[in-house]
């Protein structure tokens, strides 16, 4: 299994629909975090080993509607 983390910016007043859409619509996303900064909402995303990231975020995530911009950040190890 695949961690990665997507920072998504959102159209102004689109935040919770957002948030909404990605957790409805995409079983992936695990947890979403409203957040400070120059993105919005925090993704929190478990993705099949060897799934093709980019497709997922580019065909699920920056499709949803009220998305302007995604940055990804791929998670190495948990230290938990």
């Amino acid at each position: 299994m695949q961690t990665i983390f997507v920072m998504v910016k959102c159209a102004l007043g689109e935040a919770y629909k957002v948030a909404d859409a990605a957790l409805q619509g995409c079983e992936e996303v695990s947890e979403v975090h409203s957040i400070s900064g120059q993105y919005d909402l925090l993704l929190k995303c478990y993705l099949p080993d060897g799934a093709d990231i980019g497709h997922f975020v580019t065909e699920r995530i920056q499709r949803l509607a009220g998305v302007r911009d995604t940055f990804t950040l791929i998670a190495f190890k948990a230290f938990s």
